[in-house]
């Protein structure tokens, strides 16, 4: 579902866990957005990187999740929640190079603990919050002209 007027940008994207053949079709898909929204592109290249890196995670590591982009004048807000497993230590995973990730993923080359540090660095605002058993729920925000 998209929303659109001269101000705002409002889309809703669902993210399959475990299906790594469609991993990187939404962000992929965010990117082409705030592209064709006049964004400049090295925000469009930071708001890639972190939707791609949420996705992942989500692929990964939830059953299901869904990816929130919107844009207000002078914000890109991107969200994300899961229905995963939740992070034990928030303080742990945002550790460079902490990974959970089993062999599988590894294989395929994901998994390397960069996931949620790329996200925090890229992002303007970054919050976290997540919950054992429950699932995760990020907010990136990227400032615009």
């Amino acid at each position: 579902m998209a929303e659109t007027n001269q101000n705002l940008y409002s889309g809703t994207f669902n993210i399959e866990g475990g299906n790594f053949n469609s991993a990187g079709i939404v962000s992929t898909g965010i990117k082409s957005t705030l592209k064709k929204l006049g964004i400049p592109s090295d925000l469009v290249r930071k708001a890639a990187i972190v939707s791609y890196e949420a996705e992942i995670n989500v692929v990964s590591y939830a059953k299901k999740g869904v990816m929130t982009l919107t844009v207000h004048p002078g914000v890109v807000c991107i969200e994300v929640t899961d229905e995963g497993p939740g992070i034990p230590n928030i303080d742990l995973a945002m550790q460079e190079g902490y990974s959970t990730a089993d062999q599988r993923i590894r294989e395929m080359g994901f998994g390397a603990g960069m996931g949620l540090c790329n996200i925090r660095n890229y992002s303007d605002a970054f919050q976290i919050e997540s919950e054992v058993g429950k699932g995760t729920r990020l907010k990136m925000t990227i400032t615009t002209p």
